[in-house]
């Protein structure tokens, strides 16, 4: 809104400092100060309201230290989160862009369905909230969304090398790499960026390259699975995650960081050239996004760093997971989630074992056996003594370590 604003102004009035909101680090920067006013001044007053309609968290007690102490704790503060990423954005950004379109849709989409479950456990009484399969429905429906928009929407676009140079409904741009003539094209493409790989590049569409000649058929098949699986998993990986006080907002503002600086250097061609990685064009708008993102999270830490005031609930968590994962996609860095956001698939994976462990050992030995004292992973800790501050404080060191090997792998291959 204000970069339309300030453009006209400037372009027609030549107002003073109007040309500043042109740069993408200037509305950045301004998105993630508008971001912590909103969720720390107005989140306050959204935390007294919570209060007050006695939108509390019910707590199960699972013998953990304190646990019960967090009962009544006003839930669905996802609300603020949600709220310091949108109206940052709709303020700094070109509202026009399909990248920034996107991510609108899906903190919105996931935001709502978080919502409706929060809902349901807080008016409704029902601890079971929304059932587990009308979740899943909701993020493969998103993540159609996500992968049909990807696929056919011609802004959405890659600059690839071209050997030899062929046009394809665009012109064959070239520059000088060193003494030999680079030339590049920009066009639709399911390539996405392979860490540790020495191209870094993987194409979808080679996945069912065995199938012979007609392979290419299947490639939006095959782009569409991988879009559901990767917002499905992370998704879930932060609601997971979110089980004591500051660990998912934490981990997710440091992921977020990550995510913002990967955006600027995909949507800068100078940088994009010089570190050899996919320029995509426009991208870099998400900039703008990722530090409303960033800002919302660290303001709602305020709160939510121990001892907690405010829980985001599922309204937060689902939407901050679909958030991470539809960027990353955007920026065609989606292959490196696994290692940016190890936390949230560690903590997934150690339900999932023991679940399949417990389901396994009765199955065999008649009585069920564990791995961890208790799974996610962190209630693991806290059963072992550990006081959950101390926690969270490790678990956000190992994904600021988890974040450098992210950005290292953009050279190391």
């Amino acid at each position: 809104m204000f970069y339309y604003l300030f453009h006209f102004l400037d372009k027609n009035y030549n107002i003073p400092g109007g040309g500043v909101f042109q740069y993408i680090t200037f509305r950045m920067a301004m998105a993630v100060i508008v971001s912590l006013i909103i969720t720390t001044v107005y989140g306050r007053r959204l935390i007294d309201y919570l209060r007050y309609k006695q939108v509390g968290e019910t707590v199960r007690n699972l013998g953990l230290e304190g646990q019960m102490q967090k009962a009544g704790t006003p839930t669905m503060g996802g609300i603020i989160i949600i709220l310091g990423t949108i109206v940052p954005t709709l303020l700094f950004a070109k509202i026009d862009n399909i990248y920034i379109i996107i991510m609108l849709v899906t903190t919105i989409w996931l935001g709502a369905i978080g919502f409706l479950d929060d809902y349901i456990k807080v008016f409704k009484k029902n601890k079971e909230g929304l059932a587990g399969r009308f979740k899943i429905i909701g993020q493969v429906g998103l993540a159609l969304f996500v992968g049909w928009t990807m696929y056919f929407n011609s802004d959405i676009i890659v600059r690839q090398q071209v050997h030899p140079p062929i046009t394809v409904n665009a012109p064959v741009q070239y520059h000088m790499n060193g003494k030999t003539a680079v030339y590049t094209q920009d066009m639709k493409s399911t390539t996405t960026t392979m860490p540790f790989y020495k191209n870094n590049e993987f194409d979808y569409a080679k996945v069912l390259k065995f199938l012979g000649g007609n392979y290419q058929h299947y490639t939006l098949l095959v782009f569409l699975v991988f879009v559901i699986v990767i917002i499905t998993a992370v998704s879930n990986g932060a609601n997971i995650t979110d089980g004591i006080d500051g660990l998912a907002t934490g981990t997710s503002a440091i992921i977020g960081v990550t995510l913002a600086f990967l955006a600027y250097v995909s949507g800068n061609t100078v940088i994009a050239d010089y570190l050899n990685i996919m320029y995509i064009p426009n991208s870099g708008e998400l900039v703008i996004f990722a530090g409303a993102f960033v800002g919302a999270c660290v303001g709602f830490l305020w709160y939510n760093s121990y001892p907690a005031q405010v829980f985001m609930g599922d309204t937060g968590s689902l939407a901050i997971g679909g958030i991470i994962a539809v960027f990353a996609i955007m920026i065609r860095k989606e292959l490196m989630l696994p290692v940016l956001c190890g936390i949230f698939l560690i903590e997934n994976l150690s339900v999932v074992m023991q679940i399949s462990w417990f389901k396994y050992t009765k199955k065999k030995y008649g009585e069920g056996r564990r791995i961890f004292l208790m799974a996610p992973l962190h209630h693991h800790y806290q059963k072992k003594g550990f006081h959950e501050a101390k926690i969270v404080t490790r678990f956000w060191i190992i994904c600021i370590l988890l974040a450098i090997v992210t950005l290292i792998t953009l050279k190391l291959r």
